[in-house]
């Protein structure tokens, strides 16, 4: 599906994760998952190189409520899926193939790498986890001087992560999937408290963070009515 003059990929859960155990099992090959929400796709509109990366990647999942809204009043049913839990089923796939993963943390994010890897190692005991705490493409001489991990997560943040990430296809090292993750890694360490299940289902994430940050008001404002809005 189109949107804003970015194409956005329609594969449900099932055939996603298959698609990823699929990339895992290669021999090579560098493949990356931009998830996409209504910000991301106005950005992108202002951002050259953001638009640039995100037309890159090599699938854009829906993530943002305004997404799927948009696509239904298109007449397209479009499943979200968000980065959080994408990022959750790659750590289990990880682990029970025994994958090692590297993070390339924002050195001025609210975790720290230590704080990172310690809730992985709590659900996850015996999984490698390598990284870093960077100040931004620095991260890419470290992530390339790490033969064995096979998947990334970045935390930059919107555009720099999907910029950073991109950066890595011509010397990707050992990667097979590289995504970025924005706040996700807060809701490992307990940062940030993620919406109950009831209300992610109901699409009201976004509501959820704006009690707990008011301060993301003008930006839950350019994710709906400005988004909608820019689609209609």
């Amino acid at each position: 599906m189109h949107l804003l003059g970015i194409d956005i990929d329609t594969l449900n859960r099932s055939e996603l994760l298959a698609r990823c155990e699929c990339w895992l099992s290669e021999a090579g090959g560098f493949h990356r998952i931009a998830t996409v929400n209504p910000e991301f796709l106005l950005l992108a509109d202002q951002n050259a190189s953001f638009r640039q990366a995100l037309t890159a990647a090599d699938l854009r999942i829906a993530d943002g409520f305004g997404i799927v809204l948009a696509a239904w009043l298109r007449g397209v049913s479009l499943e979200r899926f968000p980065g959080a839990d994408i990022m959750e089923a790659l750590l289990r796939i990880a682990h029970t193939q025994k994958i090692p993963i590297y993070l390339a943390i924002r050195k001025d994010g609210l975790s720290s790498y230590a704080e990172v890897r310690a809730a992985i190692l709590r659900q996850y005991p015996d999984m490698k986890v390598e990284g870093a705490d960077l100040e931004s493409r620095q991260a890419l001489d470290s992530t390339i001087q790490n033969p064995e991990s096979k998947i990334i997560f970045c935390n930059f943040g919107a555009p720099e992560q999907e910029i950073f990430l991109e950066s890595l296809r011509a010397q990707p090292g050992n990667i097979r999937i590289a995504m970025g993750v924005g706040g996700a890694l807060d809701y490992l360490t307990g940062r940030i408290a993620r919406a109950p299940r009831l209300w992610r289902r109901l699409g009201l994430e976004w509501l959820w963070r704006l009690i707990q940050q008011p301060s993301r008001l003008g930006r839950i404002w350019n994710a709906t009515a400005v988004f909608l809005w820019r689609v209609f």
